[in-house]
C-alpha cells in the first residue's frame, strides 16, 4: 500500500514557506545582527543566493526521481555507493532531529511566557500532540501547516509594515559593514542561514505529492523566493525600529520590534511565535519520518519502518522520530544547535550539488522536468558555485563543531556497515530454506506436468 497522493502545488508552496520561515527568523535575527550589524540585510541576500544554488540543483533532481530518503536516492544514482548515500541521508536525519528538538523547546519558552508552563514539558506535549497528527494523514498535516504558515507569515508583515514608518528616521547605516568587515557578514551568514533550511525537505514529501515530477520544482524554488523577499525586508525593518545594537541585546527581537510600535504587543507576537515553532516543528516530523521509511524502503534501514498503518502513514517511523526528537530537548542553546544544524546541512549540499554533476554525465538521457540554468555543454556551472560556497562556508564555524559532524557522519558509517552485516548474516540464514522452498516447488510442479 502506498503512500497516499494528497499534496498540490499550492499547498506545498505553504509547507516548504512554513518551515523555512519558522522559528529561526524570530530568534536568530538578533544573533545575526550582533555579528553583522546594520549590514544584517546583507547575510540575508547572501544565504539566499547560497541557498539558491543547491535549491536548482535539488529542483532538477526532484523532478528526476521524485522519492522519499531523497538525498539517499539522489547520492545512490550519482555515485553508485550506498555506503556514501547512506550517510548522507543520515547526517541530514541527524540535523533535522536536533533542529525539531530545539524549535520545539523554542514553542516552550513562548509557552511559558503566556502560561507559566515547564518549556521542557510544554516542548514534550508539542512533539507527542504534533507526532500524532502526523500519524492521522498528511491531509490533516498540510491543513495546519497552512494555517500555521498564514500566521508565522502575518507576523513578519507586520514587522515590514512597521519598519516603513522608521525607515530614515534612526541612525541606521544599512551600507556600513561590521567592524570584520566582509568576514563579519559572512559569519552572521553562517549562523542565520538555519533560518534557510527546510526548502531542501519538501523534496521528500514527493510520494505524498500529485504530478510531483512536474510540481517539486516549481514549489522548492516559489517557497524559497517568497521567504527570501520576507528576510530581507523584515532584517531592513528590524534595524530600522530598534537599531542592530538593540536587535541584537533582545531575546525576543521580533516581539520587541512591534512593541516599539504597538505598546502590549508582546502576547500578541508569542502566540504568533507559538504557531510558528509548531508549524517548523510538525513540518519536520512529517518530513524526518518520511525520510526514514524512504530508507527502510530502500533497505537501508531496519524493514520495520517501511510499514504503513491504517492512515497509510509510516507509524513505526513516526513514532520513533518521536522519541528521538524528545531525546535531544535537553541538548543546549540554539546558537550551538544551529550551528551544527547548519554544517549539516552545508555538508548535504556538498552531495546533492555533487550528485547533480555526476548525474548529468550519467545518465544524461533521463527525462527532466526542470533544468538548472547556466551550463557549459552538460556541465551545470551554478551546481559547482553551490559546492564551492557551501565548502566556503564550512570555515566560517567553530573547528570544534566541524569535529562534532565528522564524528556524527562517522557513527553513521558505523551503522550501516553493522546493519549491513547483520542483513547479510540473515540472508545467508535465509537462503538454504528458500532454495528448499523452490526446489520444493519445482518437483510439485513437474508431478502435476506428469500426471496431467
Amino acid at each position: 500500500m502506498p503512500l497516499k497522493k494528497e499534496l498540490s502545488l499550492p499547498v506545498l508552496v505553504l509547507y516548504g514557506v512554513g518551515i523555512i520561515l519558522g522559528a529561526g527568523i524570530y530568534v536568530l535575527i538578533g544573533k545575526g545582527a550582533a555579528i553583522a550589524g546594520d549590514s544584517l540585510w546583507l547575510s540575508f541576500v547572501i544565504a539566499a543566493v547560497i541557498a539558491s544554488f543547491t535549491g536548482l540543483s535539488y529542483a532538477e533532481l526532484s523532478g528526476m526521481f521524485p522519492k522519499t530518503a531523497a538525498e539517499y536516492v539522489y547520492t545512490k544514482k550519482a555515485f553508485r555507493k550506498e555506503s556514501v548515500a547512506f550517510v548522507a541521508q543520515w547526517i541530514m536525519v541527524f540535523s533535522l532531529i536536533v533542529a525539531s528538538s530545539t524549535v520545539a523547546l523554542g514553542f516552550g519558552s513562548y509557552l511559558f511566557f503566556i502560561t507559566g508552563i515547564n518549556p521542557i514539558i510544554g516542548a514534550a506535549a508539542l512533539l507527542i500532540l504534533l507526532s500524532m497528527l502526523n500519524y492521522v494523514g498528511i491531509r490533516e498535516s498540510a491543513k495546519f501547516n497552512i494555517i500555521g504558515t498564514i500566521v508565522e507569515m502575518s507576523g513578519l508583515v507586520i514587522v515590514v509594515i512597521i519598519g516603513m514608518f522608521f525607515i530614515g528616521s534612526t541612525d541606521a547605516n544599512f551600507f556600513q559593514l561590521p567592524p570584520e568587515g566582509l568576514t563579519g557578514v559572512l559569519m552572521a551568514t553562517g549562523l542565520i542561514f538555519f533560518a534557510y533550511i527546510g526548502f531542501e525537505d519538501l523534496v521528500n514529501l514527493s510520494e505524498e505529492s500529485k504530478n510531483a515530477k512536474k510540481i517539486m520544482p516549481k514549489a522548492l524554488l516559489l517557497s524559497l523566493v517568497i521567504s527570501t523577499i520576507l528576510y530581507i525586508f523584515v532584517s531592513i525593518s528590524s534595524i530600522a525600529v530598534i537599531g542592530s545594537e538593540a536587535l541584537a541585546a533582545s531575546e525576543a527581537p521580533i516581539t520587541e520590534v512591534v512593541s516599539a510600535a504597538i505598546p502590549q504587543a508582546s502576547v500578541l507576537m508569542s502566540v504568533i511565535a507559538l504557531f510558528a515553532t509548531a508549524n517548523t516543528v510538525l513540518a519536520m516530523l512529517v518530513v524526518l519520518s518520511r525520510m526514514l521509511y524512504g530508507l527502510s524502503c530502500n533497505s537501508a534501514f531496519p524493514a520495520a519502518f517501511c510499514k504503513l498503518g491504517k492512515r497509510s502513514t509510516p507509524y513505526i517511523s513516526v513514532f520513533f522520530v518521536m522519541v528521538l526528537t524528545m531525546a535531544f530537548l535537553a541538548f543546549g542553546k540554539i546558537e550551538v544547535i544551529a550551528s551544527l544544524t547548519d554544517i549539516g546541512i552545508f555538508l548535504v549540499y556538498l552531495f546533492v550539488n555533487s550528485s547533480l554533476i555526476m548525474l548529468r554525465y550519467r545518465e544524461p538521457n533521463t527525462k527532466r522536468t526542470f533544468r538548472s540554468p547556466i551550463n557549459i555543454g552538460k556541465f551545470p556551472v551554478l551546481a559547482l558555485l553551490g559546492i564551492v560556497s557551501a565548502g566556503l562556508m564550512l570555515f566560517h564555524f567553530d573547528p570544534l563543531f566541524i569535529l562534532y559532524e565528522l564524528a556524527i557522519a562517522f557513527a553513521g558509517l558505523v551503522f550501516y556497515f553493522a546493519f549491513s552485516k547483520i542483513k547479510r548474516r540473515r540472508e545467508e540464514k535465509l537462503a538454504p530454506l528458500l532454495r528448499k522452498s523452490v526446489l520444493t516447488s519445482k518437483g510439485k510442479l513437474s508431478k502435476a506436468v506428469k500426471i496431467k
